[in-house]
């Protein structure tokens, strides 16, 4: 067996406690060697943070050698070990990366110029619109946008940037070959085939709930910039922007209306410092780059043909959802001629309709 085999075990019965493997690594000097040392010899651990040696030492005698290098044969899975030249050198920098990663898809954009955009999984249709547009216009400025594939602003982030022809990253509290959230499925294959869906878990981890805190601090570690787009007080998103911060990377955050839950995380962040978002050339800026691609204003068409009406109703709509009473009132047009231009711009891919008769802005 040579030394990968040992680093990948020591990493199996370890996923989501780097801080731990590093410091068997660290105390050894190889994995091999932590491998084959008696259990007394892992006493220095006692009383430690790093957790329960007893059960550690256990999964150590049940675990199957000749099984963990069959990872290695995986031809749908790719690993990366820290110190292969593919592992991501941005990664490398935090206090704990992750001692191997699981991949599916194409590793190249790993090293990618990464911003991640995350935020609430019950995101609002503002907060919906807004990623959806933040991530394409990122995209087409050569940016990788990163997130963690979950509900909401998650899944919008990376639909924004495959919708515009960008790589985006997904990285998972799960094995690279569970599909969640189950809605997901078809998502995670558009992302496998235009970037890559990563994870330090092992391939069949279940999704358990403290595996994500654990993955946040691989989103953030990835990118340059994290941005808040929408988040209660209490979140994973604002989790991942603590962490970040802590990693020495820019946190920013798109502001929204005071009166909403889901603002008060991003709002707070902009009191506290965080530069407020407002497209996304704010972002770019802080990256030192230059769009490539121009965000175009909210009363484009994207060199569609409009009429009148339909020009009109454009310029009333934004990215928060207005209810069709509204827009009737607004436009002094008839009921039906406004449902009518409402639907002939939500062919045109320049709106989006909601439950409840709602309307906004489509983001693409």
């Amino acid at each position: 067996m040579n030394e990968k085999i040992y680093w990948l075990a020591w990493h199996i019965i370890l996923a989501g406690q780097a801080r731990k493997f590093w410091t068997i690594m660290e105390h050894f000097g190889t994995a091999k060697h932590a491998w084959c040392a008696p259990d007394s010899d892992f006493n220095y651990l006692a009383g430690s943070r790093q957790g329960n040696n007893g059960a550690m030492l256990v999964r150590r005698k049940q675990c199957d050698l000749s099984k963990v290098a069959s990872y290695l044969d995986d031809k749908d899975t790719s690993v990366i070990f820290y110190h292969d030249a593919e592992y991501p050198g941005q990664l490398k920098n935090i206090y704990d990366p992750p001692p191997v990663l699981f991949l599916r898809g194409s590793e190249d954009c790993l090293e990618s110029v990464s911003v991640a955009l995350v935020g609430a999984r019950k995101a609002t249709p503002y907060g919906l619109s807004v990623a959806e547009k933040l991530a394409g216009d990122l995209a087409g400025a050569g940016v990788a946008v990163v997130s963690g594939m979950a509900r909401g602003i998650d899944a919008a982030a990376h639909r924004g940037a495959l919708d515009a022809g960008g790589s985006t990253i997904a990285v998972l509290g799960c094995g690279v070959d569970v599909i969640y959230p189950r809605e997901n499925g078809r998502l995670k294959s558009s992302i496998m085939q235009n970037g890559v869906v990563i994870s330090e878990f092992p391939p069949g981890t279940p999704p358990d709930s403290w595996h994500f805190p654990v993955r946040n601090r691989v989103i953030s570690g990835l990118c340059k910039v994290v941005v808040v787009v929408e988040a209660a007080e209490r979140s994973g998103a604002l989790i991942t922007a603590h962490v970040a911060l802590e990693q020495g990377r820019d946190v920013m955050a798109v502001p929204g209306n005071i009166t909403s839950k889901l603002s008060k995380g991003p709002n707070a962040l902009i009191k506290q410092g965080a530069a407020p978002v407002l497209g996304a050339g704010d972002i770019v800026e802080e990256l030192g780059l230059a769009l490539i691609k121009q965000p175009l204003p909210s009363d484009s068409a994207n060199g569609l043909k409009l009429n009148d009406h339909e020009k009109l109703l454009l310029k009333l709509l934004n990215y928060e959802a207005v209810s069709l009473e509204v827009i009737v009132q607004k436009s002094g047009l008839a009921a039906g001629e406004v449902m009518s231009a409402l639907m002939f711009l939500e062919v045109k891919g320049l709106i989006r309709q909601m439950p409840g008769r709602l309307y906004a802005l489509s983001g693409k």
